[in-house]
């Protein structure tokens, strides 16, 4: 079998299927084989893995996976990509399954609970630009079946994932993903890596989900509302953001005063707290304000 992740191989078989890049798809495919076993060696994926690709394109990743996993679930929108994948690139493998559905229409509840039930989970995947960030936030919906996320986006969200405290990247996306895994960058990936090329460069980023939640309050939803709040206006301070944002409040100074009990200058903004801290001010403004 020869692999299909160089240049000329990937515009062969378009060639061969009259196939063209969708850009409704967010279609570039990876024809470096070294970022490739990258970020499969970044991934720790061994035999013992079953691994979700979300958008195997015409398996160019895929391939290598195969040979490193016990199984590989490539889920593809793209219908005629599927036939591609299935009557000739994955052919030759025979613990590849490919699933032709967009994978925020797939029911995942079947798949993990059902399908899945009992396998060890990892996703490695190439994932399309227009929308990392949806794809992200569902397969944490199924942390509890997934060990680790290591996939290519581009690297402007790979940098506000990976973003700490009191950082212009920081925000409500590292918090969102950050409260239940600890995420690592693994590499910068130029566009020329690509075929057709994106007009950024993109990185690898690898997300392990952790065994136990950095939050411990019971309404996540409030913790999170809360985080929007603060980051919904980032250059004013987080007593004008949550007053303006949330009509939760009674006055500016009703804040002020949470702020200063918790230990906060009243002045603070929201991209200088860590996750924990927006837990303890969560916390305190669901006992004090919320359930008077």
């Amino acid at each position: 079998m020869e692999y299909i992740a160089t240049k000329n191989k990937t515009k062969e078989v378009m060639d061969k299927y009259e196939i063209f890049f969708k850009k409704k798809f967010g279609q570039n495919f990876l024809i470096d084989k070294n970022i490739i076993e990258k970020i499969i060696s970044s991934a720790n994926v061994t035999k013992d893995d079953v691994v979700i690709e979300v958008g195997p394109g015409i398996g160019n990743m895929t391939q290598y996976l195969a040979t490193a996993s016990k199984k590989v679930i490539a889920i593809e929108i793209d219908k005629d990509l599927v036939e591609i994948l299935k009557n000739d690139t994955l052919k030759d493998f025979d613990n590849v399954e490919v699933i032709s559905s967009d994978i925020l229409k797939l029911d995942l509840d079947d798949l993990f609970n059902n399908k899945l039930k009992g396998e060890k989970i990892k996703v490695v995947s190439n994932l399309p630009y227009y929308i990392t960030t949806p794809i992200i936030m569902e397969l944490l919906n199924y942390r509890d079946h997934i060990e680790s996320i290591t996939i290519m986006i581009q690297k402007e969200v790979a940098d506000r994932i990976n973003a700490k405290p009191k950082t212009k990247d920081y925000g409500s996306l590292s918090i969102a993903i950050g409260a239940f895994t600890e995420t690592t960058y693994v590499t910068t990936v130029p566009h020329t890596c690509f075929i057709p090329e994106p007009n950024v460069d993109s990185a690898v980023i690898k997300i392990d989900i952790l065994d136990k939640p950095k939050l411990s309050m019971e309404n996540v939803d409030f913790y999170f509302e809360i985080v929007r709040a603060a980051f919904s206006q980032r250059r004013k301070t987080l007593v004008n953001t949550l007053y303006s944002a949330m009509n939760i409040f009674e006055s500016k100074t009703q804040i002020e005063n949470l702020l200063e009990e918790l230990g906060f200058e009243k002045t603070i903004r929201g991209e200088a707290l860590s996750i924990e801290e927006f837990e303890t001010i969560a916390m305190k403004i669901e006992k004090d304000i919320l359930k008077k």
